[in-house]
């Protein structure tokens, strides 16, 4: 069976499309690429490469930081600062660690780090004032708020909230399972995308404070067995997605950002037609296009990028291909801020794959061969 297709295959447009938010792009001619790993036999923590806008080409990786199982990151928006989840070793088994990141070496220098008040931290997110981290514990079924002091450290959580409950596959979802919290444009509402309880819990965040609170109505629910994971807003700010790991689907809802509500549109299948065995397949990340054009997911078990064209009206999505020259189980992936990259983490592959990405069909085009790093598992970016 073909395992991928693309819609066209193109050149890439270099200078076609540029992020909206955070530091400009329009000269910079490097991104540093952070990547959270599992640390073990091969990897040591945080690495860091450079990837040349020019040729799509990532080079010069290598450590950055040790430090046990870095799975995710998050870069404070004034780049001066990172932050990454760490499965072990505090209150209730989870921490989460600040460094201190000199933007022309690329440097980290290890801050703190502070209990994340729940076991197996999965996702973090700094919010747009830079004050507060945000972590969500995939263990311990909870989301927690941590400020953020003048000089990058942590501070002890100032706010915490334990979900409860569970959905119909015992197996994986007999209690809540946080996977990921996500900001909306305006900085008032956070995002809490609960496998466990098929739901995306909505909170109202109060930055100057550093505490969310349950919005009224408190959640968004999707189907029965679809383990919410990931979660991704439309640059307009009117929509959003969410990537459901267990029956690899999105979906997609409508947002108010006056009242922090998400109502259900549509929800589509991230395979391709044909596809009857899912056994060992599940979705991980969700990423919409700076563009607002394109939603890509990944699957796992089946290696590749499913690729989605956007209803500029409605937000609704249409499936226009899949990619998966060389990969292998695509546990996150990212797009670099100026829209012409995106770069997918295998885990399983110990590597990067680069795909430069066609601005009119979304398709994604190889940058040349993988590049290795062992127990990829997330992919930030900086401008150098």
């Amino acid at each position: 069976m073909m395992r991928f297709c693309l819609a066209a295959i193109a050149v890439v447009c270099l200078g076609a499309l540029r992020a909206s938010a955070g530091d400009s792009t329009n000269s910079t001619k490097q991104l540093w690429v952070y990547v959270g790993t599992y640390t073990g036999a091969k990897s040591k923590g945080i690495y860091r490469g450079e990837l040349d806008l020019a040729t799509g080409k990532l080079t010069n990786v290598q450590v950055a930081a040790e430090t046990p199982s870095p799975s995710f990151l998050a870069i404070h928006p004034g780049g001066r600062f990172l932050y990454a989840v760490g499965e072990g070793g505090g209150k209730g088994g989870g921490t989460v660690s600040a460094f201190a990141l000199e933007r022309k070496s690329g440097k980290l220098t290890f801050l703190n780090h502070q209990s994340s008040v729940g076991s197996g931290p999965c996702h973090i997110n700094v919010d747009k004032t830079g004050k507060n981290a945000l972590v969500a514990n995939y263990g311990g079924g909870s989301a927690a708020v941590l400020p953020i002091q003048d000089d990058g450290s942590l501070k002890e959580a100032s706010s915490f909230q334990q979900h409860a409950g569970s959905s119909v596959d015992k197996s994986r979802q007999e209690a809540p399972h946080a996977h990921s919290i996500n900001l909306d444009r305006d900085n008032r509402f956070a995002f809490v995308a609960d496998l466990g309880l098929d739901k995306v819990l909505v909170y109202r965040f109060d930055a100057g404070k550093g505490t969310i609170t349950p919005n009224d109505p408190a959640a968004a629910a999707v189907a029965p067995g679809a383990g919410p994971r990931h979660f991704a807003f439309h640059p307009s700010g009117k929509y959003a997605y969410v990537i459901n790991e267990m029956d690899l689907t999105v979906t997609a809802f409508d947002y108010d950002p006056a009242k922090g509500i998400l109502k259900n549109r549509q929800t589509i299948t991230t395979l391709p037609a044909g596809v009857k065995d899912r056994k060992g397949m599940s979705t991980a990340e969700v990423v919409v296009h700076p563009s607002g054009k394109f939603l890509y997911g990944s699957n796992r078990g089946h290696h590749t990028i499913a690729i989605f064209s956007i209803d500029g009206k409605s937000g609704a999505l249409k499936a226009v291909g899949h990619q998966g020259y060389k990969i292998k189980t695509p546990r996150n992936f990212a797009i670099e801020p100026t829209g012409r990259y995106l770069l997918v983490a295998n885990q399983d592959g110990n590597s990067i794959t680069v795909f430069g990405i066609d601005p009119r069909t979304g398709a994604l085009t190889p940058v040349g061969e993988p590049v290795d790093v062992p127990m990829p598992v997330c992919i930030r970016f900086l401008p150098k």
